[in-house]
This record gives C-alpha cells, structure tokens and sequence, in this order.
C-alpha cells in the first residue's frame, strides 16, 4: 500500500541551506525515489529570500512538482505563529485536502505555525503528525539558542520567570501563556524523533513525555570519501571549518586560537574558513574581519560554498573543527566529516560531544576558550600518530537510505492514541 508522506520544513536548501533543511530535503528526496511512498515537500519562506506573488501562497521550486514552497509573510516568531489565518492557512487548508498526508512529518514549526498541527488533525484526522526536534525553539524564545540574552553563558533550563529576565520587556505571565500555547499544539504529535540524546533529554525535562520521543540520528547521502591530503613529514596541520560565520558557531574563538598559535611560535598551520556571515550584525562582521586580518596568512577565507563542493573542500583539511558555544543538537557537519574520514575537533557539550567520541574519532575542547582550543589544535598537528589513530576510529554515517527506512518503519508503527497527550507546563 503506497504512503503519502507529506515532509514540511521551515524553509528550502536552495534558499537557505542549514541543516535542518538540508536533511529534510534529503529525507524527502529519498522517499521520493520509493514505489511505495507517495511524497510532497512543503517549505516555508519569507521575503528574506523570495519576493511575494499574487493569487496565492504557493510558489514553485524550479521545475519540480512535488515541491511547494509557502510564502509566509505573516508570522509572529514569540508564539511561533502564523497570524495570517485570512491567506496562509485557507491555502494549507487546500493543499491538505487535496494531496490527503497519511504521514505529516515537520521539522519546524518557524514560519509554517505551530496551528498547522491543529490543522493537520481537523482536515486529515487519521493522518500520523511526526516532527522531529531540530533545535529548542518551542523551549526558548532567544531564537533556540538556549543562551542567555546578556554575556555568553549556556542555558540549561527554561521557566517564565527566567525566560523573563531575558527579554525584560516581556512579562513571565507572556511566557507561560506561550509555554502552554506551544504545549497544547505539541500534545497532537503523535511521535517526535530527536537526532541526538541530549535534545530528548533537553525536551523530555521541559514536559514532553520519554515515551513519545524516538531517537533517530540524521543521515548522509552516500558518497566516496575525499582523499587525504599528501602529507609527505606526516604532519597533519591544516584544519578546516564548515558553516555560517556567526556568534554562536565559536568563530571568534576559533580565531583566537589561530592567533595564540602564532603568538607562541606556532606558525606552520593553516587554518580554511568556508562560510559566509548572512544576517549578521556589522560589528560582528567588522571584529571577524580584523581577527582574520591579524591571523593573514595562516587563515584563509573562502566563503559560502554549494554542497557539492563539500568533497572538495575538504579534501584540502586534515582536521574539520566545529567549535560552537551553544549546545548543538547533530551538527550535518561532523557527519560529512566522518563520511569522509576526518577526524573532529569540537565543543564537549551538547549533541557534539555525543556525535564524537574524545579520543577515538577526534578530540573534545571547553567551549569558548581560545587558550584550550589552540592547546588542542597544536597537540592534533604535532602528533601524526594521534591523527591515525583518530581516522582509524570514525565509523562511517548511516546513509540516508538507512534512515529512511528507520523512518518509514517509525511512521508505519505509530497507533492511533485516541487521546491528546497532557504536556505539564512549567512552573513560574
């Protein structure tokens, strides 16, 4: 019996190409190629990347037409919700109704609205409603970052009141009427699926129940793996970083650590920056600027890249560096690392210090500590036998049609519960 599978994201990886995109693109794509999966995907957008056109929400992606993309101008990101109720949602109301999900996977509620569960229930009720837990933004309004607002610390939970001393201009009463709100929606999702330990156990203490929610690790298109770059001393001193420049993503430690290195007479390395800094506050932009200006020649920077030259690029790195500050769910990042043998230098806290194993497929740092970080990276270029011993240690992802199957086995075994789940809501 074939499955109608509709995956729905919070934006396309032609647009937009995160993470959590990327993966659900691909988790589409795969079940796109399967006899007997019927599959649409559905993106949400905004003017950031695309222009609104006359008639209707829906705009099309190219020449695919199992691909949707909703412009979604109206949104009120504290709440998570789509206010456009005259525009937005008698079209979802249409698309639902005519392509009749048996499956509504979501993977983000940004821009979509968390209403649209609500939705999914009154027009299709048989429909199974899954969402996996990308990130913490129903936790936390400091778009899920789980940081505080003021300085550089890690939150490590979430209530009214403290939410409140984040945002002073917002009322803990505001919070816990947007804790609930979210709660209430959440309590229609038939099975989450969380990428790492750590977000189900993040979700499960602000008031999900254990037993909704599967862990599941994201996957990887297969792919040959890039060859090791020619090191005729042994010495493995070139390490790369992947993704957007911004705060969270440890950028800035990750340039003092270059310059503590050179500093202390460390000067045979290199450093290879691929991202751009999209959205980004000028004076952040400014202070990375200067700080790869002090570290020239050692750092090099080149850009945004496509996803194709993944292989390519890190070709070019023996160690591929991800040294964020906050506490990352399953970073796509170290999952091409180890598809293509590189071993990881990273943050242990969070799903990275899940995803790799300190000393056995690469090497665990503090967060936001230059001095420690450029300890590491000298340790890592000054012992080629550690890089070998690293390499010989990652174990290969699974590949996205091993997910999918895990997936699709996931979707077929959900029962009907007949009831709303009650999510407890936090204390203020």
């Amino acid at each position: 019996m074939t499955l109608r599978v509709l995956v729905v994201a919070h934006n396309h990886p032609d647009f937009h190409p995160g993470g959590t995109e990327i993966f659900a693109h691909d988790l589409f794509r795969e079940y796109r190629g399967r006899a007997d999966v019927e599959t649409l995907f559905l993106a949400a957008t905004n003017r950031l990347h695309r222009e609104q056109r006359p008639g209707t929400s829906f705009q099309a992606v190219g020449q695919a037409t199992d691909e949707v993309i909703l412009w979604s101008g109206h949104f009120d990101r504290f709440y998570m919700s789509q206010i456009d109720s005259y525009g937005t949602v008698p079209h979802l109301v249409s698309l639902l109704e005519e392509f009749r999900p048996d499956v509504v996977h979501i993977h983000h509620m940004l821009l979509i609205g968390a209403e649209f569960i609500a939705l999914v229930r009154r027009v299709v009720p048989n429909a199974r409603i899954v969402m996996t837990l990308h990130d913490y933004y129903a936790i936390c309004s400091h778009d899920g970052l789980m940081m505080r607002t003021k300085g550089r610390e890690r939150c490590d939970r979430a209530s009214p009141t403290r939410c409140s001393t984040c945002f002073p201009d917002i009322s803990a009463d505001k919070f816990l009427l947007r804790e609930r709100f979210l709660k209430t929606l959440l309590g229609q999702v038939d099975l989450f699926i969380a990428p790492s330990r750590f977000i189900k156990e993040r979700f499960v203490e602000w008031g999900l129940p254990a037993n909704t929610i599967d862990v599941l690790p994201n996957g990887r298109p297969a792919a040959e793996p890039a060859a090791h770059r020619p090191s005729p001393d042994g010495r493995r001193q070139v390490f790369g970083y992947f993704g957007n420049l911004n705060p969270w993503k440890g950028v800035p430690s990750l340039l003092k650590a270059a310059q503590r290195l050179i500093a202390t007479g460390n000067e045979d390395f290199e450093l290879r920056l691929h991202g751009g800094a999209p959205f980004q506050a000028k004076d952040f932009v400014d202070s990375i600027d200067s700080l790869i200006e002090d570290t020239d020649p050692h750092v090099v920077r080149l850009g945004p890249y496509q996803r194709s030259e993944i292989p390519s690029l890190i070709a070019a790195v023996d160690w591929v560096v991800v040294p964020s500050i906050w506490w990352e769910n399953a970073p796509l990042v170290i999952q091409e690392a180890f598809l293509h043998r590189r071993p990881v230098i990273t943050s242990n806290i969070g799903g990275m210090a899940e995803a790799v194993r300190d000393g056995i497929d690469g090497l665990h740092v503090r967060p936001d500590d230059p001095i420690a970080l450029a300890n590491t990276m000298r340790r890592a270029m000054d012992s080629p036998k550690l890089w070998d011993d690293l390499v010989s240690g990652i174990k290969p992802p699974a590949t996205i049609t091993e997910i999918a199957d895990r997936h699709l086995a996931a979707y077929r075994g959900i029962g009907r519960r007949g009831e709303v789940i009650q999510l407890k809501a936090n204390a203020a």
